[in-house]
């Protein structure tokens, strides 16, 4: 399973969230008419994952993460600091 971030670079904005079906068809997923935050945009990239042996580990960083509620602290995350 992955915990990852995505950015839209036409919209300046970030996505946090994990899977367990693979990065390249969930990324897939989130630019095809995905609904939700994601259907807002189609040009998401990968930022940033870490992959975790299970799903509780990779929710668990998730919700970790987005509890920060600082995009200049997923900023220095996604920028190795």
């Amino acid at each position: 399973c992955h915990f990852y971030i995505l950015h839209s670079p036409s919209k300046n904005k970030y996505y946090i969230g994990y899977t367990c079906d693979g990065l390249v068809s969930r990324l897939e997923k989130h630019n095809m008419h995905h609904k939700g935050y994601t259907g807002q945009a189609r040009d998401w990239v990968l930022a940033y994952s870490e992959e975790y042996a299970t799903k509780t580990e990779a929710y668990a960083r998730e919700r970790e993460v987005k509890g920060w509620k600082s995009r200049s602290r997923v900023l220095r995350l996604i920028q190795g600091d």
